[in-house]
């Protein structure tokens, strides 16, 4: 693309409509589609409502970064639902290396930090998912019993592509899909977990300090991370 162009808010009014697949979303009588001209359809009446409202919040130029929901529901139609058993494999593949498996040899005291908060995490995998692994001191992985892995697997290919979108984000930016089903199953909050997925992050900062380029890059990942929980709450139909 050349030029300086920039989209602009063309439309007056914002509503969504009940069509077949789920829900879309009209700007005045237009519908909604993804970068890739695709129908925009989510599954829930209560995405629509997100979707709907980060448009109407538009006003002159037409900014992406502040319509998170719209560029995860775009995500999980053009990315993610071609390519979904891809995607799924991916993501059930970080059991092999899980964050919560690697321990440090030392100092005893961080060692001790990431048991506590990780012990937990894998005794609830193993108990609630099937999916005993196995920690390990270091940074050398250690193979984990294939049944735990294809039921990890299992867990993750079960989820449709808009839940996948959600779990694809809060598997990558945490380092562990145990950390990421946790969140998913409401097994533990997403603040929790992102606290548990910092473990050695705030361990080297209360030793050395914080660098400001660092702790502004893990603030980012945190919101994303929130807002992937977030996404992740909206795939679902509230409760009666």
């Amino acid at each position: 693309m050349t030029g300086g162009w920039k989209a602009k808010r063309f439309w007056t009014d914002v509503s969504i409509i009940e069509t077949d697949g789920g829900f879309g979303v009209l700007l005045d009588t237009r519908r909604v589609q993804t970068p890739g001209k695709k129908p925009l359809i989510v599954p829930t009446e209560s995405m629509a409502q997100a979707i709907a409202a980060e448009w109407a919040a538009q006003e002159g130029e037409i900014r992406p970064l502040t319509m998170p929901v719209t560029r995860a529901a775009n995500s999980a139609i053009e990315r993610v639902r071609p390519q979904k058993p891809e995607v799924a494999a991916m993501l059930a593949a970080y059991g092999e290396t899980d964050l919560t498996c690697h321990r440090a040899a030392s100092p005893a005291e961080l060692a001790a930090r990431q048991a506590q908060g990780w012990d937990p995490v894998l005794a609830w995998a193993a108990d609630t998912l099937g999916a005993p692994l196995v920690p390990t001191a270091g940074v050398l992985p250690v193979p984990q019993p294939a049944a735990s892995l294809d039921a990890l697997l299992a867990h993750v290919a079960a989820v449709d592509e808009f839940r996948l979108t959600a779990l694809h984000d809060l598997v990558t930016l945490s380092g562990s899909i145990l950390l990421g089903l946790a969140v998913a199953h409401r097994h533990l909050a997403p603040d929790t977990a992102w606290s548990l997925s910092r473990i050695d992050e705030d361990w080297q900062i209360e030793q050395w300090g914080e660098d400001e380029e660092a702790s502004e890059a893990a603030a980012f990942k945190r919101a994303q991370f929130l807002q992937a929980d977030v996404f992740w709450s909206i795939c679902e139909p509230p409760k009666a």
